[in-house]
């Protein structure tokens, strides 16, 4: 029985096989980062009133100016009201001119939006007045979707493996995207975007773990820091793909489509070997082992593989192991709340993009551009301070951030968005670690269920972060003081986690429950020598790290 941490440094940490897979995992990322926020550029204000044809019928002869006189009330700013129209009456036109019309009324036979206007979700599905909610609702079925794939697909990997989870996800999300453009209608729409969000779940959360497993305990961040360091440039993309494709059709399909052209990910992407040894396909994982050894240009020594055999056998964890040892019910109950706010603060910020006062465009530009800078520095961040106070820090200053917010007026736009783009810098830096953290503090056995129970945990606060928004109707400062207090709450917990920065992975959850206990009791050691369990009168010899 041998130490899978020993023969990956013998066929080692992070060399070009590791970097390979890791560009094969980003290279989705940029259209991950479109259909995270592309459909807030088909969905912007424009410009509209009433259909008021039902005058022509009575004087065809009227200009359009003096239609709008005639048929539109304007507002206390003298512009013409969007949602309301006066009441149709049986009259003359010079009646009309003369007494003019009192009685107004919602819009009865849709609305007229500016000729040159390109087409996007809110022209083509009327997304105005009253229908406007759709938008929002739209916002919460597509974190619907990904609430279902985190559930879904978390448990489902762990069963079948990370690469069938991860190429079925792909050519769901490219499938649904592209689909999407030839919605007839704003349910089949939204029902399809519900799919794509349960297809990018399940990507995440499986490339996660695949990515974690490949590398060494030195280079654990360099997976999730690359693939979020694309998604940030997918994110600067989309502000210019958005700017010069106004037609939303074109632009669901331009970002959608891409997705296709890795269909090569299905003779090339790897299993997980440490997956692969643990379910018991020993000669499997041997295979992949001595192929990204060659990749390499290492060696394993024949010995090394003859001796990593299985460890123990029996059934795959489920989402109850999590909660039947209390120090790992502890460790879940917080993760799982950390993922809660990052993500309710992640889209509260990133989804109000137009509303910091400058052009939608820019700000959409500026968040790209910020989150770059992080995913690197957020490498050593993790190694000089540990997961435990950077996870617990970062919430804490993006919360400070938002709170600081409320009390900064509405014309210092200037002022408003620097305080939203270090907001901003920290829940990302935030958001990134978790993934990190996540996949080290729960063991091999249960590591795709702890991820599928956290993104669920996570996509809950997805689903409320823009109905938080509709808050604002009452208080202008009434989500950013949400956005503000629940991520401070999130980051005191942090710090009652243990640390896992140097630490090996886990396989079992006795290993991990004991390795958790140790941890609270050796001053920050990494050794922590051999440990034994008693479970039904018999003893279990186990090691602080991964055995076979």
């Amino acid at each position: 029985m041998t130490d899978f941490g020993e023969i990956l440094k013998t066929v080692g940490d992070f060399g070009r096989y590791q970097k390979c897979l890791v560009l094969l995992i980003s290279l989705a990322s940029p259209s991950i980062a479109f259909h995270m926020f592309g459909h807030l550029f088909m969905v912007m204000h424009v410009p509209h009133h009433c259909d008021t044809s039902w005058i022509h019928e009575i004087s065809p002869n009227l200009t359009k100016e003096q239609q709008l006189n005639l048929t539109i009330p304007r507002n206390t700013l003298g512009s013409y009201k969007e949602c309301h129209m006066y009441t149709p009456v049986d009259q003359d036109i010079d009646s009309i001119l003369e007494y003019g019309l009192n009685s107004t009324e919602k819009c009865q036979k849709g609305w007229v939006y500016p000729s040159e206007q390109e087409q996007t979700l809110v022209t083509q599905f009327d997304l105005v007045c009253d229908r406007k909610e759709l938008n929002d609702i739209s916002q919460s079925i597509y974190m619907l979707g990904l609430l279902l794939g985190a559930v879904i697909t978390g448990s489902l990997s762990d069963r079948i493996g990370r690469r069938p989870v991860t190429l079925f996800s792909m050519l769901m999300m490219g499938a649904f995207g592209v689909g999407a453009a030839f919605a007839p209608n704003f349910y089949v729409y939204m029902a399809l975007r519900c799919l794509v969000g349960f297809a990018l779940s399940g990507f995440t959360i499986s490339t996660v773990a695949l990515g974690t497993e490949w590398v060494g305990v030195s280079y654990r961040t360099y997976p999730v820091a690359i693939s979020h360091c694309c998604f940030s440039i997918g994110q600067m993309a989309l502000a210019g793909l958005a700017y010069g494709v106004r037609n939303w059709k074109l632009l669901q399909i331009a970002g959608s489509a891409p997705m296709f052209g890795l269909f090569f990910y299905i003779w090339v992407l790897p299993e997980s070997a440490r997956w692969l040894a643990m379910k018991g396909k020993i000669e499997e994982a041997k295979k992949l082992l001595q192929k990204a050894a060659s990749v390499n240009k290492q060696s394993i020594p024949p010995e090394l593989l003859d001796q990593m055999t299985p460890g123990k056998k029996g059934k795959s964890g489920n989402i109850l192991d999590l909660f039947r040892k209390p120090r790992l019910r502890k460790t879940t109950l917080i993760m799982c709340y950390a993922w809660f706010v990052n993500s309710l603060v992640y889209y509260g910020l990133s989804l109000n993009v137009g509303s910091f006062g400058l052009d939608i465009y820019l700000a959409q530009l500026v968040f790209g551009a910020v989150e770059i800078p992080t995913r690197f520095g957020w490498i050593f961040l993790l190694r000089w301070f540990g997961r435990k106070k950077c996870q617990g820090c970062f919430l804490l200053l993006s919360g400070a951030m938002c709170l600081i917010m409320t009390g900064i007026p509405k014309d210092l736009p200037v002022v408003v968005m620097t305080l939203a783009v270090i907001g901003k810098f920290a829940i990302a830096s935030s958001l990134s670690t978790s993934y990190v953290y996540c996949a080290e503090l729960f063991p091999t056995v249960l590591r795709q269920t702890s991820l599928g129970l956290c993104s669920m945990s996570a996509r809950v606060g997805g689903i409320i972060s823009p109905l938080v928004g509709l808050l604002n109707e009452y208080h202008p400062a009434i989500s950013m003081v949400i956005f503000g207090s629940t991520p401070v709450f999130g980051g005191i917990l942090c710090f009652l986690l243990p640390e896992t920065c140097g630490k090996e992975l886990q396989d079992y959850t006795e290993a991990a429950v004991t390795s958790q206990r140790s941890c609270e009791n050796v001053n920050g050691s990494y050794e922590i020598g051999h440990l034994k369990l008693k479970e039904v009168g018999q003893d279990f010899e186990h090691t602080r790290s991964t055995r076979f």
